[in-house]
């Protein structure tokens, strides 16, 4: 069983001043769901080397269980530190391919031509796709088979309005994952802010918010099992 987990490389939110990246608990959650069922993990980003991390999800009340075991984790933390070229990745070689969130993936992922082929060409060969909280971004441009935005009439989640709102954060990020998402056709549903939620159709999986990243990953694993 090989995964493929792809991380934003942009550290910018927007013009703020602040740092952004990727969501800490989202990497590590996931992670230690797939490591632990034995499977065969590839760290990817877009410039390659070490992704920047969102410093609030570094703060001592996002820490979680997953945060703490990774922080005394070198061969984890090795990994991260040299993720791979998205551009050298094929992704005939996983078998289900999983983007976590923060909000940087908003600005890099989001509009990757590497990102968006390589989630075509997955789907187009019928892997596993995962995305949680405002990795569903990474969709904004994918197709599907039918020359359609690829969330069209799927059942969906992803970070929403509300959840951004309470960040404060509506007027800085470059768009919506939830009106994105419903924008592209996507069946969008929720539930209450920061609680989990899952939505699966068939081997594509999706979670709304960072409490959702563990159910989501395991939802990834089951997908897989039924594959």
């Amino acid at each position: 069983m090989k995964i493929l987990m792809v991380l934003t490389s942009h550290g910018e939110m927007g013009d703020t001043g602040h740092k952004t990246g990727f969501w800490l608990e989202e990497f590590t959650s996931p992670y230690y769901v797939f490591r632990d069922a034995g499977a065969d993990i590839t760290l990817a980003s877009p410039a390659g080397g070490q992704p920047p991390v969102d410093p609030n999800s570094e703060a001592e009340d996002a820490l979680t269980d997953s945060t703490r075991r990774f922080s005394q984790d070198d061969e984890a933390r090795a990994a991260l530190a040299n993720t791979r070229k998205l551009g050298d990745i094929n992704v005939a070689d996983f078998d289900a391919v999983f983007y976590p969130g923060g909000h940087g993936p908003l600005w890099d992922l989001a509009e990757d031509a590497t990102s968006i082929a390589l989630i075509e060409n997955a789907a187009r060969a019928d892997k596993v796709i995962g995305a949680v909280c405002h990795a569903p971004a990474v969709f904004r441009h994918v197709k599907n088979g039918a020359g359609e935005a690829f969330v069209k009439d799927r059942p969906v989640t992803g970070f929403s309005n509300s959840e951004e709102d309470a960040v404060q954060l509506t007027d800085v990020v470059p768009f919506l994952v939830e009106d994105m998402l419903k924008q592209n056709g996507g069946q969008y549903s929720r539930a209450d802010d920061w609680a989990s939620h899952v939505v699966v159709d068939g081997k594509l999986v999706t979670g709304q918010n960072p409490a959702s990243s563990e159910g989501t990953a395991e939802a990834v694993l089951e997908a897989l099992k039924k594959a």
